[in-house]
């Protein structure tokens, strides 16, 4: 069961790379929880790969901090088709 895991972690981390995807577009692509992807990226991955780790926080710090920019664009969407 542990390699699975692992195995997971790794899975994850490398879509998020590829693609640049957030937590949440990865966990319905892999059909995971958020905070299972979350979990995997932050603890699990940085006893596997370090390597791999560092470049995945690198995406999610980006992410975080743009944020607020993807929630003002749905917003707007939303009330656009009103």
């Amino acid at each position: 069961m542990r390699t699975n895991i692992e195995e997971r972690a790794v899975t994850l981390a490398r879509y998020i790379v590829e693609n640049r995807a957030t937590v949440r577009a990865a966990a319905a692509k892999f059909g995971v929880s958020k905070s299972t992807v979350h979990k995997d990226l932050s603890d699990r991955l940085r006893r596997i790969n370090e390597t791999l780790y560092d470049e995945v926080k690198e995406i999610l710090e980006l992410n975080k901090a743009e944020r607020h920019i993807r929630g003002g664009m749905a917003t707007k969407r939303k009330y656009k088709h009103i």
